[in-house]
C-alpha cells in the first residue's frame, strides 16, 4: 500500500500520533466533543466532526462556536466539559493499538528516537500517557500536546516541537504517522521525508489516498517493513 519503495536508510526520529494511530479510537473523543458542544446547544455534523479529526481541540472547539461577545467563554465552558467528559471515558478504557508498544521499542533499539504528537492537551495526554503507562520515559523519547505550539494541524508546529525535543536537526530524517488527513497534512507542511498514514482511525483509505504521502499502512504495527533491519 505504498507509493514508493521502501528506503534501505532509515529515520533518526518517527513521530506518531495518538487517538487512532497508537492508542484505539473507540470513538470515545467525537463522543465527548459531540456531547459538550450539545451543552451549549451546538449539534454538528459528522461532516463537521469528521474534518477537526486530529486537530488541536481547543481551537476546534472555539472554532464551532458562533461569533459573538460571550464566544469565548462559552468556548471555555465547552472545552472544560469535554476534557471532563473525556476523561472519565479514558478512565474507564483505554488502550493502545496492537503492535503499538513493540513498534516504538524495535524502533529505539535501533537508535531511532520515537515521538508522541497530538491535539489534545497536557492533562489530557498525561491522562493517557499513565493509563497506558507510557509515562516514565522507558516507552517513547519526547510528546508535543496542542496546547504547547502556537497552531496546530495542519500546521507543522508539533513535529518541529518534536524535533526540538529530541535534537533533531534535519526534516529529511524525520517520519510521521498518523490517521487522519490533518496529520498527513502536517507531515507534508514540515517536509518530512516520510509522511505515512495508517488505517486504523479516524479516516479511511479513500480520505488519505488524497493527500500528500508516502506510504499507507493497515497500522503502526506494519510499520517497520518499510525499514527492514
Amino acid at each position: 500500500m505504498a507509493n514508493n519503495g521502501n528506503s534501505p536508510l532509515g529515520p533518526k526520529l518517527v513521530v506518531f500520533d495518538m487517538a487512532g494511530t497508537t492508542v484505539q479510537d473507540q470513538g470515545e473523543v467525537p463522543l465527548a466533543f459531540t456531547a459538550a458542544l450539545h451543552k451549549q446547544g451546538i449539534d454538528i455534523t459528522p461532516d463537521q466532526l469528521n474534518a477537526v479529526r486530529g486537530a488541536s481541540k481547543r481551537q476546534a472547539v472555539f472554532d464551532l462556536i458562533p461569533a459573538g461577545p460571550d464566544r469565548q467563554t462559552r468556548a471555555d465552558q465547552a472545552y472544560l466539559e469535554f476534557k471532563r467528559d473525556l476523561a472519565q471515558r479514558f478512565s474507564q478504557s483505554v488502550q493502545c493499538v496492537p503492535g503499538a508498544p513493540e513498534t516504538f521499542a524495535n524502533l529505539r533499539q535501533r537508535g531511532i528516537r520515537v515521538a508522541l504528537n497530538t491535539g489534545f492537551d497536557r492533562e489530557i495526554t498525561q491522562l493517557l500517557l499513565a493509563a497506558l503507562r507510557w509515562d516514565g520515559g522507558t516507552t517513547v523519547d519526547a510528546v508535543a500536546c496542542g496546547d504547547e505550539v502556537r497552531q496546530g494541524r495542519p500546521a507543522p508546529f508539533l513535529i518541529f516541537r518534536c524535533m526540538e525535543l529530541t535534537e533533531t536537526q534535519s526534516v529529511h530524517e524525520v517520519a510521521v504517522v498518523g490517521d487522519t488527513v490533518l496529520d498527513l497534512q502536517a507531515g507534508h507542511n514540515a517536509g518530512v521525508r516520510w509522511n505515512i498514514g495508517v488505517l486504523s482511525g479516524a479516516h479511511s483509505q479513500e480520505k488519505l489516498m488524497r493527500e500528500p504521502h508516502t506510504h499507507l499502512l493497515p497500522s503502526v504495527a506494519e510499520l517497520l517493513g518499510i525499514w527492514p533491519a
